[in-house]
């Protein structure tokens, strides 16, 4: 439900045929394109731009977002009416809409369309410039900014929950974190609202008492890695149903870009080809969660929210390790906070 594919204007990163090879490569027959590109999908006419290189390239199904505002600027709707047919839903990517009449002027006309509104929840916040390379990501300084940037989300999530309820728009929120957010989430999910949300395997697998001096740009995303309270209820999330999807945010960039150190590093990794291999080691061999359940999180969930109704199945081998090796990606992205672990769950005929 939430890849980035950098196509049209940053190929130099991904193009639509390398992202849904790597897409292939690990196991999805279907994959979500964030918005965050230019021209913005903003309405058809640049919309086409897009559909017409996937058309072209794409080696699975791509369902491209539509934008929420014009040029993802927050100040006036985009034309939701034209592109409803051709998107999965409406995001405005990691620009966030600080105006609440105008999210809830965009939410109500989102509802009345029968569409999906899908936020990122952060805000304009960056990590200060103390790094890894210096000795000073574990400084108080950079855990208060680190704390400062993670409840940003929370707020976020309470603010576009409470719209969601005002306007019944259908609400989906992108890359939950912390545990603040999975707290609002559960009391929405009470409340009969309809909001579902996603989280991502390296907000499961990693947390900030693993941190050191190893944490290069490979570890560098928004929202930033959580602490073990926060990883913890994520994974309680998994078990009891409040965490309805897994979802990869395949952010990739250019070596150049993520080579720069923890804190320059640009925000974003990969992990189309790591996300399956990655949440069945940790989490179903260790007997966290069922396969049934994982299949339920990482495709009949996001199936369900888009309403796709197709069914494909894909061979896995579930018994021979192998180590995470980014060079063997599709991706153009090398950068991957898996790189080296040992995991079981290669697929393959692919």
């Amino acid at each position: 439900m939430h890849v980035h594919l950098r196509e049209p204007d940053s190929p130099e990163k991904e193009t639509i045929k390398t992202g849904t090879q790597a897409a292939k490569a690990g196991g999805y027959s279907v994959v979500c394109a964030m918005p965050n590109v230019k021209p913005a999908p903003d309405c058809l006419e640049n919309l086409k731009v897009q559909l017409d290189i996937i058309e072209q390239d794409s080696e699975v199904r791509v369902l491209p977002y539509g934008c929420i505002t014009m040029g993802r600027m927050g100040k006036e709707p985009a034309r939701y009416e034209e592109l409803m047919p051709y998107v999965a839903g409406f995001s405005d990517d990691g620009s966030g809409i600080d105006d609440d009449d105008l999210m809830r002027e965009c939410m109500t006309r989102i509802a009345n369309s029968g569409g999906l509104i899908v936020t990122h929840c952060e805000k304009k916040p960056v990590l200060p410039g103390v790094g890894a390379e210096s000795g000073n990501l574990c400084s108080e300084d950079f855990s208060e900014t680190w704390r400062k940037v993670r409840m940003a989300e929370a707020c976020e999530v309470e603010r576009n929950i409470r719209l969601a309820k005002e306007t019944g728009c259908r609400l989906h929120l992108c890359h939950i974190s912390t545990k603040e957010s999975i707290d609002l989430i559960r009391m929405a999910k009470a409340g009969g609202l309809q909001v579902t949300c996603e989280t991502a395997p390296h907000y499961l697998v990693f947390d900030t008492s693993m941190k050191d001096a190893s944490w290069d740009g490979r570890f560098k995303m928004n929202p930033p890695i959580g602490t073990p309270l926060d990883r913890s209820t994520l994974i309680e999330a998994l078990r009891d149903g409040t965490i309805d999807v897994i979802a990869t945010d395949h952010a990739p960039h250019t070596g150049a870009e993520k080579s720069r150190g923890f804190v320059d590093s640009l925000n974003g990794i990969i992990g189309l080809e790591t996300a399956f291999p990655v949440m069945y080691t940790h989490f179903v061999r260790t007997g966290i969660i069922t396969m049934e359940r994982l299949v339920e999180l990482m495709s009949l969930n996001a199936r369900r929210i888009l309403g796709i109704d197709i069914d494909s199945y894909v061979d896995v081998d579930l018994e021979t390790p192998y180590v995470i090796c980014p060079e063997q990606f599709r991706s153009k992205g090398r950068s991957c906070p898996f790189e080296g672990m040992e995991v079981m769950g290669r697929v393959v005929n692919r």
